[in-house]
């Protein structure tokens, strides 16, 4: 059951990942500061991408669970105000790059340079805050009913796309304009419109399961406002905190020089290799936990949470070995200095010795615990371990303390150490399983 969701989705990441290491290469080829800029500019979009992943996943605590049930009205009234929050977040986001380019990009570094090309990134990144956040929140809820097929498709053909189009727009191959970083930007905003308008196309127009449509977006959602803002809202301040956190990270990274922000940007790319199959996991053991417990069996879903956490382990472990194996073909890959060279590897190091935990506490916080309604608790989590260890321990570590490389990086990512051990306990104590108010059944499933 794991396999047959997990698979999918994994293989999801993986294609939207080899995007990402394409761009970063393609890019690369263009010189350090333009990588560097890509690498800033990215990390303000990876913002945004966290809150929406936050309201797809917070939304999917209730609609796995209203599928369990067979209570099709609600399930539809949760995607009603998830989406209402999606296009208020778009909003914001694309004022503030349509306006303040250069602002955005001086929170992460005070180069000149890399804020002129990031301006220049950022240009075709506005329309892309709705595209994106609408297709990648329908995604979740997609997948939360086990459709799952369906979004590896899209991501098969944005994939395809954003190739093409890198290639087209970065080096004015057949006849195009050479537009550089632009044409990076521009690839990306063209693959995000397939992408929206094959999720929310067929999501809208032609899905048997749910069968949401445009006019359920006027639906009143008052009598599961209460159940949603207690179990899905805690999840998206836990992701928003995740996304500033991790922008923070990157603040301490772009004073640090453009070599350590190439090297992290060279590093984030084999990070996100080596943990789709965590990625996999954590949204199929959400999902198996929701549907579990909206068939009321409490039991089971224990006995799956810790089954999860063996797996967790034994796939962080594998993820370690995977980056140690590989880190010197990769860091080979691009065109960089030695210094960038050698903070590379000191990098990969640390990240090897971390994924070990960030798999075990990515598939406890994003997976069980979360399927299983302990958002709040969940919160907490974050706020505590991110920001009263990682960022101040690594801010001093970088800018402070001037440490080596390992541990700058080690110090800033500590919080997924202390969070592995704390949720362990959590999931033993058994006060992770929530209960959501099953409303009157709608047709049965």
């Amino acid at each position: 059951m794991m396999a047959a969701i997990a698979i999918p989705i994994t293989l999801q990441s993986l294609i939207t990942i080899g995007v990402n290491m394409t761009d970063t290469m393609m890019v690369g080829s263009l010189g350090e500061m333009q990588l560097s800029a890509a690498s800033l500019a990215n990390q303000f979009i990876v913002i945004f991408t966290i809150c929406c992943m936050g309201i797809g996943m917070g939304a999917s605590v209730m609609t796995s669970r209203f599928w369990g049930m067979g209570d099709l009205q609600s399930l539809r009234k949760s995607m009603t105000i998830m989406l209402r929050i999606c296009v208020l977040f778009s909003l914001v986001f694309s004022l503030v790059t349509f306006f303040a380019p250069e602002a955005v990009m001086g929170i992460y570094t005070t180069d000149p340079t890399i804020i002129k090309y990031g301006a220049q990134y950022f240009k075709w990144a506005v329309p892309c805050y709705a595209l994106q956040g609408l297709a990648l929140t329908s995604t979740i809820v997609l997948r939360s009913v086990g459709q799952v097929r369906l979004p590896l498709y899209s991501s098969i053909g944005a994939f395809i796309i954003n190739i093409f189009f890198n290639y087209l727009f970065i080096f004015g191959n057949f006849g195009a304009p050479q537009m550089g970083i632009e044409g990076s930007s521009l690839s990306t905003l063209i693959a995000r419109i397939f992408e929206f308008s094959f999720i929310c196309g067929y999501l809208f127009f032609v899905d048997k399961k749910i069968r949401y449509r445009l006019s359920h977006l006027w639906l009143q959602c008052r009598d599961i406002s209460k159940e949603y803002f207690q179990f899905a809202i805690p999840v998206l301040v836990s992701d928003a905190l995740l996304a500033f956190g991790n922008s923070a990270v990157a603040m301490v990274i772009g004073r640090l020089g453009v070599s350590f922000v190439s090297a992290n940007a060279i590093t984030m790319v084999t990070q996100q290799l080596s943990t789709v199959f965590i990625q996999g996991v954590s949204n199929a053991s959400a999902i198996m936990t929701g549907h579990t417990l909206g068939r009321g069996e409490r039991e089971t879903a224990q006995q799956q949470g810790v089954t999860f956490l063996y797996i967790g382990i034994a796939i962080g472990v594998l993820g370690a070995l995977l980056i140690w194996l590989f880190s010197t073909p990769m860091i080979n890959c691009y065109n960089i200095s030695e210094e960038t060279r050698q903070l590379t590897y000191q990098l990969m190091a640390a990240v090897g010795f971390i994924i070990i935990f960030q798999s075990t506490n990515s598939i406890l916080t994003k997976g069980v615990l979360r399927g299983g309604g302990d958002t709040q608790f969940l919160m907490v989590a974050d706020i505590i371990f991110l920001w009263v260890a990682s960022i101040p321990l690594g801010a001093l570590a970088g800018l402070v303390w001037h440490l080596p490389a390992f541990w700058i990086y080690t110090l800033l990512k500590i919080d997924q150490v202390l969070k592995s051990v704390w949720c362990i306990y959590r999931l033993r104590s058994k006060k992770w399983i929530k209960k959501i108010v099953a409303f009157p059944l709608n047709k049965k499933l």
